[in-house]
């Protein structure tokens, strides 16, 4: 399958600080996630959970090269609260939502 060659991978990281500051917008990502695969059919989630010892929620996804996870993620961005996005680099990339102030 040469299309699935061309398929990315990317992590999206909730920290457990701002989804205890903001208990609704786990379901609001999940949400916003399925609505942008109905506009974005290349684009899918292949897994969501939470990591039992960090408390960070973590979606996996997939999309083609043609989209950016940036795009998504300012889009997102305008439907919950503030937040700040730390990239993370590595085998897999990884977006990690976490709340605006640092201490």
């Amino acid at each position: 399958m040469a299309g699935h060659d061309e398929v990315r991978d990317s992590e999206l990281r909730l920290s457990a600080r701002y989804a205890h500051e903001h208990p609704w917008v786990v379901q609001a990502i999940t949400g916003f996630l399925s609505a942008y695969f109905m506009e974005h059919p290349g684009f899918r989630v292949r897994r969501h959970f939470a990591e039992p010892d960090s408390g960070m929620h973590v979606w996996l996804c997939e999309y083609p090269p043609s989209m950016t996870m940036p795009r998504l993620l300012k889009r997102l961005q305008a439907d919950i609260p503030p937040c700040r996005v730390v990239t993370g680099d590595g085998a897999t990339p990884a977006y990690l939502l976490d709340s605006p102030d640092t201490g």
